[in-house]
């Protein structure tokens, strides 16, 4: 039987165990893994910009699509409709900071507005589409009507220049607005030899090189003229004419501009000749409710240049005060120029009869 032996040869190093961080086993700061950290944070960052993104999408695409519908509280739906389209402006803005937040869907979301800015605005800034002259109209033979109009601002004492510079566009209809009884005086007998037709009342005037015929005041609702009819006895037939300056509109006071441009649309349907024009200073702008009864009865010409053609103020024009509406007729031309010292662009449209 052998022997075993009862010392033991000596242990064999082994290597020594790998203890992790105190803070790693506690728990503490030592860790790191997803929203910890600066990678972490800044991806948080940018998941709340690319939130923050689509929530003023939303909120942008809502006052372009429902503008008309903002209570006019304190002047809050007047200002809104008057500026609309350039609400298009935070539109590069959203999508700036949505190629910061690196989120592709925030993209897609920025998409909506500039869908629904382009289906509002889009059609109303392409440059107008005439349809080619004929060889008379081209020739400057009858057929055409040309309408040149402008708030002459009466404070800036400047309406006899205004109405020299209109009627060097050749225009044969000339209506200003916004005269005292001085002007009208001073400005028919500058324009009598070429514009031996006229007709004016309180703050309104109009002079054709057609004869002016069934002229009269309008009220319009207010206690004292600011607008009138009238009859253009062109070679093509009749053409009804309406000059108007409508009341002033200001935050918290619409009602009497908008009672002004209600009766106009009211009157509208009871005018019997095919071809109608109303134009002047509206106080309103293209996209302003108020004009929502004129719209829906006569149009208004693309700018030949394309944009909004817009007249106020006229040194950095905002928006567009002053139209020209009309039915039954055919736009070749519609632009805007200064005249005078007023605070107000002129207005030239000429009219295919």
């Amino acid at each position: 039987m052998s022997q075993m032996s009862l010392i033991s040869s000596p242990p064999r190093d082994r290597p020594a165990a790998r203890t992790a961080p105190v803070g790693a086993r506690l728990g503490g700061a030592a860790r790191t893994g997803p929203g910890k950290g600066p990678h972490g944070r800044r991806a948080h960052r940018r998941s709340v910009l690319a939130a923050c993104v689509v929530v003023f999408s939303v909120l942008l695409s809502a006052v372009l699509l429902f503008h008309r519908a903002i209570p006019d509280v304190a002047g809050v739906g007047l200002l809104v409709d008057s500026v609309a389209p350039w609400f298009g402006l935070f539109i590069p803005v959203l999508a700036a900071f949505a190629l910061i937040s690196r989120y592709r869907r925030t993209l897609v979301g920025v998409l909506v507005p500039v869908v629904i800015w382009a289906l509002l605005f889009g059609p109303g800034i392409l440059p107008l589409q005439a349809d080619a002259p004929t060889p008379a109209a081209a020739a400057g033979a009858t057929g055409q009507l040309s309408v040149a109009s402008q708030n002459i601002e009466a404070s800036s004492g400047t309406g006899d220049i205004s109405a020299r510079a209109l009627a060097a566009t050749g225009a044969d209809v000339i209506a200003l607005e916004e005269m005292t009884s001085d002007d009208f005086d001073a400005i028919s007998a500058t324009l009598a030899a070429k514009y031996p037709y006229s007709y004016g009342v309180g703050t309104v005037g109009l002079w054709s090189t057609y004869p002016v015929v069934n002229a009269q005041p309008l009220t319009l609702g207010l206690g004292w003229n600011r607008a009138l009819a009238a009859d253009l006895e062109t070679p093509q037939g009749l053409v009804s004419i309406y000059v108007i300056h409508a009341a002033s509109a200001r935050p918290g006071d619409v009602s009497a501009r908008d009672s002004m441009l209600t009766a106009l649309a009211d009157t509208l349907p009871n005018d019997e000749n095919e071809r109608i024009i109303a134009v002047g200073d509206f106080n309103a702008a293209s996209t302003d409710r108020s004009l929502s009864g004129i719209d829906s009865q006569l149009s208004e010409p693309n700018q030949t240049g394309g944009m909004f053609g817009n007249t106020w103020p006229s040194n950095l024009p905002v928006t567009r005060l002053d139209h020209l509406f009309q039915r039954g007729m055919t736009a070749t031309s519609n632009t805007t120029f200064s005249a005078g010292a007023s605070d107000h662009r002129a207005i030239l449209t000429t009219l295919a009869l």
